[in-house]
């Protein structure tokens, strides 16, 4: 991560975030889905979040646009978005923060675009709503929405249902939408899941325009490491509901100190490997219920021992731009950089 970055202000600020699983509804029966969440992205850059299926990433991006499912609560912690206390604010407030400050683009457009209306109804209906434009402004303004993002024929498309777009069509459509109020924070949660390859390329490359023209910053989400190295300024590894390492794209792949970031970058296919035993990392992510104190990563380390299990771990700042939470990793008295 460039130093510039570590002199400015962050534009979101997410301290010592725990979300909690409660399906009952009881409080004392709560499980852990994150855990000890602190992370800051700054205005521009492109920070990764990265791990696989059940990390906690996509439970991450909701709880910054307040969007957990029902079963789930914040339990402790503060997300800050500027000046404003994300963690205090009311369902209205939090509306209008999302769609004009904060924007999400979701994994699969299909479901999260409303089959009953057309593009130009949606499309339009954010622009009224969070800009205050009447209808005929509101459809010229789609337009070029459209077309910025590569879209064929925008103005036929403003009457098309979504069921007779593309997938790929679909994700543009979607990012319009997101980018319609000009938002300083996007939020690309798997943006390029079951889009075939050329089509996540020019997605891929949509994301990073916006991101070099308009100065947003984008927090994307992907279990890809190939996208997450091509994309990001700076990464965050995260597992079993915490993050395990974070620094600028570089460290992390040229010199990883977590061993579940390592088995990670291990585990990606290359020429190189063509004639080797693709590796994986043995065993399987905790359940919720099986996340205590000391390394979460402990079953299925190989350099593990009781040490990692009878001491607190905490996220500790190894040279003042990458963090680690590793005992292994960490000289004698490093710096704690995060709880949790």
């Amino acid at each position: 991560m460039p130093n510039l970055l570590l002199e400015q202000k962050p534009l979101l600020d997410i301290r010592d975030l725990h979300v909690e699983l409660t399906p009952s509804g009881r409080k004392d029966a709560a499980l852990p889905v994150l855990t000890g969440i602190s992370l800051a992205v700054y205005p521009g850059e492109v920070i990764g979040i990265v791990g696989e299926s059940g990390c906690g990433k996509s439970a991450l991006s909701l709880s910054v646009v307040g969007l957990l499912p029902r079963a789930m609560r914040i339990g402790q912690g503060e997300i800050w978005y500027q000046s404003a206390p994300v963690h205090r604010l009311g369902p209205e407030e939090t509306r209008r923060l999302r769609g004009k400050e904060i924007a999400m683009v979701f994994q699969d457009p299909m479901t999260s675009l409303n089959p009953a209306l057309t593009v130009g109804e949606q499309l339009t209906e954010m622009l009224r709503l969070h800009l205050g434009l009447t209808r005929r402004e509101a459809e010229v303004r789609a337009v070029d929405l459209l077309r910025n993002v590569g879209l064929p024929r925008p103005e036929a498309l403003l009457s098309e249902y979504p069921h007779r777009l593309s997938g790929g069509m679909r994700q543009r459509v979607m990012i319009a939408m997101a980018l319609s109020c000009r938002p300083q924070l996007l939020i690309a949660d798997e943006p390029t899941t079951a889009l075939d390859v050329t089509i996540q390329a020019q997605i891929l490359e949509l994301l990073k325009r916006i991101s070099a023209e308009e100065r947003t910053a984008i927090m994307l989400v992907s279990h890809d490491l190939g996208v997450i190295a091509d994309m990001c300024d700076r990464i965050a590894v995260m597992y079993a509901g915490q993050i395990v390492e974070e620094g600028p794209v570089e460290d992390i792949f040229d010199a990883p100190r977590h061993p579940y970031t390592i088995g990670l970058l291990n585990s990606i296919p290359s020429p190189a490997k063509k004639k080797e035993r693709l590796y994986s990392i043995p065993g399987t992510v905790p359940a919720l219920h099986e996340r205590g104190g000391g390394c979460r990563f402990y079953s299925r380390c190989p350099q593990a021992s009781d040490r990692c299990l009878a001491e607190p771990l905490r996220l500790t700042d190894l040279n003042g731009r990458h963090a680690v939470r590793c005992l292994l990793a960490v000289p004698e008295g490093g710096a704690s950089h995060a709880a949790g």
